[in-house]
């Protein structure tokens, strides 16, 4: 009688274990389905119509940005395709003054009539060049008696001289050059700077005035 008794406990605990076990899932299952309802839940028309509105409207201004990128592009492939080519026809123009500044330097051929008609073939052949790059928007970088300008030139020596101020140009080394609005290459160039001892006094007369 007593071993019914006990077996009738255990089993009365397996059955409450089983339906707990039972109930869990499907407890975990009815939240889940209230959640999805909930996101289901239907928009009202009025928020359906800005819902729309507002991926129309991005939809356009990504459209737009497109076309505004396409539109840059092909402005910059057609002002500025030749740039590479430009750039590399410079190399023309330095070929042209340096073996004229050979020509010129060279003793045997000082004065000769053979060094200035070739010097005159030199020239018109340069002003050739000068002119064809004009008409393209390639310009030569005015440097001369300039002040220093770190868009257009890049300072390759100082030179001493009380006569211009510091920070002038007074030497060309190479020319520059812009097509358009764009910089090719900068002028290679000298600047003017005060000689060692006007500094010195420049800088020992500002050091008494301080002290005063």
């Amino acid at each position: 009688m007593e071993k019914e008794q006990k077996k009738n406990v255990q089993n009365k605990n397996l059955d409450k274990e089983e339906n707990n076990q039972s109930t869990k899932p499907q407890d975990q299952t009815e939240d889940h389905n209230k959640i999805e309802e909930e996101d289901k839940k239907e928009l009202t028309p009025e928020e359906k119509i800005l819902e729309l509105e507002d991926k129309l409207a991005r939809t356009f201004a990504e459209m737009e940005n497109q076309r505004r990128r396409f539109e840059k592009e092909k402005e910059d492939a057609f002002e500025y395709g030749g740039f590479s080519f430009a750039k590399e026809a410079l190399s023309l123009i330095d070929n042209f003054e340096r073996s004229k500044s050979i020509l010129e330097s060279d003793e045997k051929l000082k004065d000769s009539e053979a060094l200035k008609k070739t010097l005159e073939h030199f020239d018109i052949i340069h002003k050739d060049l000068i002119s064809i790059f004009n008409k393209n928007d390639i310009k030569q970088i005015d440097s001369l008696n300039k002040k220093l300008d770190p868009n257009f030139h890049q300072a390759m020596m100082e030179i001493e001289d009380d006569t211009k101020e510091p920070g002038t140009i007074i030497q060309e080394i190479q020319k520059g050059f812009t097509i358009k609005d764009r910089l090719l290459r900068p002028s290679l160039v000298g600047v003017a700077k005060k000689t060692q001892e006007k500094a010195a006094k420049t800088e020992e007369t500002k050091e008494n005035s301080e002290t005063k």
